[in-house]
């Protein structure tokens, strides 16, 4: 099947790569001429494992290809996707000036020699598929399309595997040949293809990862209260998990969501709320749960350095909000390194793969060795867990410091080894 992919961000690159490894002819369009020209030329503009040797595999057989032209790529096109983003606006509303942008663009290219299928794969609010197909029939009112609804769930870092072997498809559509089509598409990433009304299958994306945002937040409010009663947090979890009706996944206690999706989507169905007069007192609540969170790491280092940390140094292991990817938005590395900034301490920060691409404040040197931050330092915060930050030779590197402090914010280290090695060392809810 011909298919285009409209956005080259992580859904629609991996989207597209996705499909063209099973055989379709994939077009992935984008405006931004620098982008276009840089993934013809092999250069990913993301980080994500197995993302590259996938697009050049595919792009080498003649299954993949890029262009800024819309026009050309939807002519024999049998699926559109619409994989643009949807940030976030002041009041916490989804943008969807891309999503209607691209609808416009639409309207202004198709005709009506072949029927064609509209997915929104981008996150957006209730209704946003019916609008998408209000402006393009306003202009081609003979055309043959439909407007379905097929929302992703994929995890930065995981995000090829996840698009390859996905837990459940959703397909929201009210048209039999269109679901037909989309069946037949789907089918061989997943037998689990949910099909359900549009409506219904935009509000799946946001209660599923709203619902994961709170399961995150709940598990961080726990991990606070096991900090004052000395209880640890990972038996707590670990037992919890072992309920079926509760399962393991989302229970790690931290320093709260990050990155593009979460932060983003519980705005957005607190707001969409907000428009039929609902108070969404349980999502603001984690919104809340999730802001606190980033100041344990603060709070701890007061604890150790009795709330006195202008002219201390701080090490900072990690940028990315979580490991395997190259996304800092929302990321709770940044929120502590200006804080740290704020009450005069110096910061030294290391990351495998963001390095340099973060806009940090000019006092914070971004370093290219992670031994590097141990250098001289009062203490060392561990912000994304990489493997490489588990796994180094921590009892060495502690001669390096000035005082030998661990913070763990992502309770990924041992802290048996560590203290055992010398290190005073402060987990979120870890005894």
């Amino acid at each position: 099947m011909n298919i285009v992919i409209v956005g080259t961000g992580y859904v629609g690159l991996v989207s597209g790569s996705c499909f063209a490894d099973k055989g379709h002819h994939v077009y992935c369009v984008d405006n931004n001429q620098s982008k276009i020209k840089d993934l013809k030329n092999g250069i990913i503009p993301i980080y994500e494992k197995g993302l590259k040797s996938l697009i050049d595999r595919n792009t080498a057989n003649g299954h993949l290809e890029f262009t800024t032209s819309l026009k050309d790529a939807v002519g024999e096109a049998d699926f559109i996707f619409i994989a643009v983003g949807t940030p976030e606006m002041t009041n916490g509303e989804a943008n969807l000036e891309y999503v209607y942008h691209v609808a416009d663009e639409l309207s202004e290219v198709l005709d009506d020699t072949r029927y064609r299928v509209i997915v929104d794969k981008s996150t957006v609010p209730i209704g946003t598929a019916y609008e998408v197909r209000k402006r393009i029939a306003r202009n081609i009112p003979t055309a043959a399309f439909d407007v379905c609804s097929v929302p992703e769930f994929l995890k930065e870092g995981s995000a090829v595997h996840d698009t390859l072997h996905p837990d459940r498809i959703v397909i929201g559509t009210d048209s039999e040949k269109a679901q037909k089509r989309l069946v037949e598409l789907h089918r061989p990433f997943s037998n689990q293809l949910f099909v359900t009304d549009i409506r219904s299958a935009e509000m799946i994306k946001y209660a599923s990862n709203c619902f994961l945002a709170t399961k995150i937040s709940f598990i961080n409010e726990i991990a606070n209260l096991c900090d004052a009663y000395g209880a640890d947090i990972k038996e707590v979890a670990a037992a919890m998990g072992l309920d079926k009706r509760i399962s393991p996944h989302f229970l790690n206690a931290g320093l709260g969501y990050g990155g593009s999706c979460f932060p983003k989507d519980i705005k957005a169905l607190i707001n969409m709320a907000d428009q039929v007069d609902y108070d969404a007192t349980l999502l603001k609540a984690v919104q809340q749960v999730n802001t606190k969170q980033k100041y344990r790491v603060i709070s701890h280092l007061h604890n150790v350095f009795d709330h006195e940390l202008a002219g201390k140094k701080i090490g900072i292991l990690g940028l990315a909000f979580k490991p395997n990817t190259d996304d800092f938005r929302e990321s709770p590395s940044l929120f502590i390194i200006h804080e740290l900034v704020k009450q005069a301490a110096t910061v030294v920060v290391y990351d495998p793969v963001v390095g340099h691409k973060a806009r940090l404040p000019d006092k914070v040197e971004i370093m290219e060795e992670v031994t590097s931050v141990f250098d001289h330092v009062d203490a060392v915060v561990l912000m994304t867990e990489w493997p490489e930050f588990i796994h180094l030779p921590y009892e060495s590197l502690k001669h390096k410091m000035r005082t030998p402090v661990v913070i763990d914010g992502r309770n990924a280290l041992d802290p048996v080894e560590l203290k055992n090695n010398g290190f005073i060392y402060h987990g979120i809810g870890v005894r």
